[in-house]
């Protein structure tokens, strides 16, 4: 009987997609069923995984795509054809799957019948490549231990997500932590084990994919707020505070307010160098070496302006009652 399938979802991911569909039939067992989930690429993605042999389909263009449609998409079509599946990886289509994963993240989930996700490591492929990737790998690197959100590589099991019905399908970020808290409401538990899991390649070379993905950030904390900000959950109150105070209030003030304060207020933008101070003393904290520390500060305080910028986008979209599109930082030309 087979214990595992997988969904891999992907749209214009060229020879990334071909390595991690490379690296499932690499790790998982023989006979264990493939699916990949296409977001109307054009750069053959869909007929590549159809020559590996994989389960592939494709979304139907007529309603917008994201990335939660897809891995429901996958997750129906694995459940429908193979029925007795306890567990299913989620991966993406920019990731690969690494050797030492799938054992000790299917001994963890059968330790634990309320655990309903376990994830591990993502690790980028390329984080020399460019301070964009190695800002994505550091932010891979989350607490060992119960969590309250995995990403977009996890293994789950089967009947906890068909217990909350899967992924919210109109979200085009953030679907992952959403689906979670949907799952500990209801008892379900996230475990983050000490494991390499995935490879993941960003592939952002340039500054403007940096700051359409801080855009996109933001869309996400303004989504998760809106959805579940109030108490209990209390979810990405303080990033939503952050966002307009630092990329909107305090620049505002401190330069509208310049000429009837005789140039007093740009006192104001004083504290961004303090609080770059502070990241970088908490990342210290956190066993960084200071260049990267140093790094993750510099590029946290600029995000704020590209982070409300996606706050907003939000909010006038939502107050307009438009469908979200997706937000992409990547392009079929950007190969590694």
């Amino acid at each position: 009987m087979n214990t595992i399938g997988v969904v891999a979802i992907g749209r214009n991911e060229g020879k990334r997609l071909i390595r991690c569909l490379k690296s499932l039939r690499l790790h998982l067992p023989e006979n264990a069923p493939i699916v990949y989930v296409d977001s109307g690429s054009t750069d053959g993605s869909l007929a590549a995984a159809k020559s590996l042999g994989v389960h592939a389909i494709a979304l139907d263009p007529s309603l917008p795509f994201t990335m939660a449609r897809g891995r429901n998409t996958g997750f129906r079509y694995l459940i429908e054809h193979f029925p007795e599946l306890p567990y299913v990886q989620f991966i993406d289509g920019d990731c690969e799957l690494m050797s030492g994963w799938l054992a000790p993240a299917l001994a963890t989930l059968e330790s634990d019948q309320r655990l309903a996700i376990v994830c591990g490591r993502r690790r980028e492929r390329f984080p020399e490549a460019s301070a964009y990737n190695r800002l994505a790998d550091m932010e891979w690197n989350t607490p060992v231990g119960e969590a309250s959100a995995c990403g977009g590589d996890a293994l789950m099991r089967v009947e906890a997500i068909q217990e909350v019905g899967g992924y919210t399908p109109t979200l085009i970020c953030g679907e992952e932590p959403e689906m979670c808290i949907r799952l500990r409401q209801r008892g379900w538990k996230i475990q983050r084990i000490e494991a390499d899991m995935t490879l993941h390649d960003a592939a952002m070379l340039k500054f403007s994919q940096w700051w359409k993905r801080s855009i996109r950030g933001g869309w996400a904390i303004a989504e998760g707020f809106a959805r579940h900000g109030a108490p209990p959950e209390r979810y990405k109150v303080k990033e939503h505070v952050s966002g307009w105070l630092w990329g909107v209030i305090a620049p505002v003030l401190a330069l509208g307010l310049a000429w009837p304060t005789r140039g007093i207020s740009l006192l104001l933008l004083g504290a961004y160098p303090m609080l770059t101070w502070r990241i970088y003393q908490y990342r210290k904290g956190q066993g960084d070496a200071s260049t990267d520390a140093w790094l993750y500060a510099v590029f946290c305080v600029l995000s704020k302006a590209p982070q409300a910028i996606g706050q907003f986008q939000y909010w006038v979209s939502r107050w307009q009652g438009k469908q979200a599109v997706l937000i992409e930082y990547k392009s079929p030309s950007v190969e590694s």
